[in-house]
């Protein structure tokens, strides 16, 4: 008897491939096969090359169900110790972020609570339920930075957390050293003995330990300079890293131009991105990741260029910024529906933000859409077209998500 060419087959569904001509990559009554991990057939139901029961060992039928691409999640915060509610609060009676940064709050009040955090348990007990929260809204990848440990052994805490998370759900996690997010207070005075510090012992002993998948900073009023940027960069560069940076949340003091010289993965946030910012991401192939959580939280009104960048063909990525102080967000999809409300994005332009456009926002080119090839992560959504997954705000739409070919509980 011949054994089944596929593991698994899928049939009548509504297939969101994000790839060919056709908007959403749409293809009805469409069938998508799995095969060791990978997606081996794509394409109509009635195009199948032989009966379903010959082809896999299990056929199951999803009953004209929407299925799109694993959603990722390509800038997170997730892992922290406690929460920053109060400063919502203070927000809300007048203060500004700068304010609240610069009395001690912010990123330093996240910084204190993940030192205190007593360990790595801890941290990670904390941060699982965020992980759950976004594992079952659709996401299979996730990116998680450090950043608020600010020292190399709460640093190392951070990451070691990320990866667990990473393993322990089945998801792919991958991590971004952050270690310019802000100055501790122990370097207060000290600003170029902590950039020192975290180019030539932090960055260097953390990937000498498989824990850094790309690196980042705040290059910011706030945060740090161009030139303190351009330093770590330096050093990620000669370690063989990959780097993106916030950039241009508050003012545009030309960060995303600097990572696109670095032939950076991301710009993130970009609210006050120039012509010359644009420019040289394009010619990078640099992506502009939009932060709808942090713009609505924050009550900002300076959108991002969104037309300049279609202009130019950047690609657009959307994410959560899952964080304590400024995007307490645990919903891809809400964000994306968010992106197209504030942002004025298409639903078809902020469904790519969360899938293949935010793949590339991580250097990952093996998913993020429906092709043969491409690594079988897929959702399957109680919804029959896909501008319902931006139309429909909050609420559970996930039907069953499969990860490497495997179906996992959400």
């Amino acid at each position: 008897m011949t054994e089944p060419r596929w593991d698994r087959l899928l049939l009548n569904a509504t297939l969101a491939t994000f790839a060919g001509d056709e908007p959403y990559g749409l293809i009805g009554r469409g069938a998508i096969a799995l095969h060791h991990g990978r997606i081996a057939w794509v394409g109509r139901q009635d195009e199948l090359p032989d009966a379903p029961v010959a082809l896999a060992a299990t056929v199951e039928s999803l009953d004209g169900a929407l299925v799109t691409p694993g959603l990722v999640d390509c800038h997170t915060h997730l892992v922290f110790g406690g929460d920053r509610a109060h400063e919502f609060e203070l927000r809300l009676n007048g203060a500004s972020y700068e304010d609240i940064a610069r009395a001690g709050g912010g990123i330093a009040s996240s910084v204190n609570a993940t030192r205190a955090a007593a360990s790595e348990e801890q941290l990670f007990a904390q941060s699982l339920p965020r992980a759950q929260a976004l594992l079952a809204d659709g996401v299979t990848t996730l990116e998680i930075k450090s950043g608020y440990g600010l020292d190399l052994d709460s640093e190392r805490r951070m990451l070691r957390v990320a990866r667990r998370l990473g393993r322990e759900l089945g998801i792919t996690a991958r991590t971004s050293f952050l270690g310019l997010h802000a100055l501790p207070p122990e370097y207060r005075d000290r600003r170029d003995d902590y950039v020192a510090l975290v180019c030539d012992a932090m960055l260097p002993a953390l990937a000498a330990e498989g824990l850094v998948d790309a690196v980042d900073a705040f290059c910011e009023g706030i945060g740090f300079s161009r030139e303190e940027t351009r330093r770590v960069f330096e050093r990620a560069k000669q370690l063989g890293l990959p780097v993106k940076l916030h950039a241009e949340q508050l003012s545009d003091l030309g960060g995303a131009a600097l990572v696109a010289e670095y032939g950076g993965l991301s710009a993130d946030h970009l609210e006050h991105l120039g012509e010359s910012g644009i420019t040289a991401m394009a010619a990078a192939g640099t992506v502009a990741v939009l932060l709808p959580g942090a713009f609505y939280a924050l009550r900002e009104t300076q959108l991002p260029p969104v037309a300049a960048l279609r202009e130019h063909r950047v690609p657009i990525a959307i994410a959560t910024d899952c964080n304590p102080g400024t995007s307490p967000l645990l919903s891809l999809r809400l964000a994306a529906g968010m992106a197209c409300t504030l942002f004025r994005l298409t639903p078809e332009e902020a469904l790519r933000g969360i899938t293949v456009n935010a793949a590339r926002a991580l250097g990952l080119h093996d998913r993020g859409t429906l092709a043969v090839g491409q690594r079988a992560d897929l959702v399957a959504w109680n919804a029959r077209q896909p501008a319902e997954l931006c139309y429909w705000i909050g609420g559970a739409l996930v039907r069953k998500i499969w990860i490497g070919g495997e179906s996992v509980p959400t």
